[in-house]
């Protein structure tokens, strides 16, 4: 199989490490050579977190390359805009539509860019998600991650029945149930758009 990369990226607290490891599970498991390489900028302080995950029969490299990335996970618009250039020509953006302003923005040194993703839209294939609200539905906002890593399951070749049972062998124990339903609402979601 030729190497397939996804990029994740975030802010810090948003579950990008978390969602990096149950991707890496997954391909472990399907018997891929996984790399896996994680980038932490200020992450306890609301900084950006990139994780590369690559998989295929033979990686030789963590780092996905600018104009690479098969499907780029965006945890925060503002994130999405900042790395959608490592996106391939025909590959998927997957943008939580929420704003989580940057220390410039905060101490008004700088301004949040107006209309992210429509004018990523212009440029990329974009799925875009309120997966905030999605994660309200099921009581628990923090699995808003899991919600994004359903609708991105769709542009991997892995079945749903791998993907729940690596979850449940990733997360903490007393979280399973609600990331099992988490990751069901994702996957069905993107089925309706």
């Amino acid at each position: 199989m030729k190497t397939k990369n996804i990029m994740i990226v975030g802010v810090g607290g948003q579950g990008t490490l978390l969602t990096s490891r149950i991707l890496g599970g997954i391909t472990l498991d399907a018997g891929y050579d996984v790399k896996l390489s994680e980038v932490h900028g200020m992450a306890q302080r609301g900084g950006s977190v990139v994780t590369f995950v690559r998989y295929g029969d033979k990686v030789y490299e963590p780092i996905v390359e600018a104009g690479q990335a098969d499907v780029l996970i965006a945890f925060e618009r503002l994130e999405a805009l900042r790395y959608a250039h490592f996106l391939k020509e025909d590959g998927v953006l997957i943008v939580n539509n929420q704003q989580i302003d940057p220390m410039p923005v905060v101490i008004g040194a700088a301004v949040y860019p107006e209309n992210i993703v429509e004018n990523l839209k212009k440029k990329y294939r974009v799925i875009d998600v309120d997966a905030i609200s999605e994660a309200k539905k099921l009581g628990n906002t923090k699995v808003f991650n899991v919600i994004i890593l359903g609708i991105a399951a769709q542009h991997m070749n892995f079945t749903k029945e791998e993907w729940l049972k690596v979850i449940e062998n990733t997360v903490p124990p007393k979280t399973i149930d609600i990331n099992k339903k988490a990751f069901e609402a994702g996957y069905h979601l993107l089925a309706l758009s």
